[in-house]
């Protein structure tokens, strides 16, 4: 897992896996369970695939700025990690942080 300073938000990289897998696990990797969480995911604009750097600040501008209250809900970054999909230009950069719903009288 890795900590993203700019969010404070913990990521994970992997491959999904039956739960009853016992094949071989790469060196450096772990078999871990995941509780379900509710993720909110944000997709940037297509771009250039040598530009993939700016891409990924670009969204984490937005993310910074975004305000998950306004729908309903608050991060809930304790509750699973982030994840982020390979950067692709063609689909933009993607990333999602887990978010939890807010009680209704909190709204």
């Amino acid at each position: 897992m890795n900590q993203n300073t700019n969010t404070n938000t913990v990521f994970v990289q992997g491959v999904e896996a039956p739960h009853d897998y016992t094949g071989e696990i790469p060196e450096g990797f772990e078999l871990i369970d995941l509780p379900p969480c509710k993720m909110l995911v944000f997709q940037g604009q297509p771009f250039e695939d040598s530009k993939f750097g700016e891409a990924i600040h670009e969204l984490w501008e937005v993310m910074k700025s975004y305000k998950p209250e306004i729908y309903g809900f608050e991060w809930a970054d304790e509750d699973g990690p982030g994840f982020q999909l390979a950067p692709m230009g063609y689909r933009g950069y993607i990333e999602a942080r887990p978010v939890r719903l807010l009680n209704r009288k909190q709204i």
